[in-house]
């Protein structure tokens, strides 16, 4: 396998491996949140985690076919390699979702928060408007603001 062979390969897994994520976004869309963030990165674990196959030429390929290819078929040893690699990517992953998830959750708590209180005063400001009356008199209660200088203003209109 030339180097060209090699990054062409690379290149059609990669697009592959991005319309199977698109897919499983599509499938996990109508979950729950706290259920469907961590398939959804078990499956970007699973599609996306390299590993290596021969550490003489720095030759890798996907973790997961590797797995497949080597339990399948019995035809090498990197089944361990493979499977370790899965492994490392997905503790450093779910490490890393988990610190996420401990950062989001109190700025949620805070927003809810928030937003509860916005609710309940346009609610309260609802009740207060529907328990005044309506008076069509009081719409030009306020007087006029006074004039800084010079007492009042007078009005000038034109003669016809």
């Amino acid at each position: 396998m030339t180097e060209n062979d090699y990054l062409l390969a690379w290149g059609l897994y990669a697009l592959a491996a991005l319309g199977c994520l698109w897919v499983g976004f599509r499938l996990t869309g109508w979950m729950w949140r706290w259920l469907r963030e961590p398939l959804r990165l078990l499956a970007a674990v699973l599609l996306l985690t390299p590993t290596i196959v021969d550490p003489a030429k720095d030759i890798f390929a996907p973790a997961i076919a590797i797995t497949a290819l080597d339990l399948a078929f019995k035809v090498g040893n990197n089944v361990w390699r493979a499977a370790s690699d899965l492994a490392m990517y997905g503790m450093i992953a779910f490490a890393l979702y988990l610190i996420f998830v401990a950062i989001r959750m109190p700025l949620e708590a805070r927003a809810r928060a928030r937003r509860e209180r916005a609710e309940a005063a346009a609610r309260r400001d609802a009740e207060e408007a529907a328990a005044e009356p309506l008076d069509s008199r009081e719409r030009y209660r306020n007087e006029p603001p006074e004039p800084s200088r010079g007492g009042p203003r007078q009005r000038f209109e034109p003669r016809l």
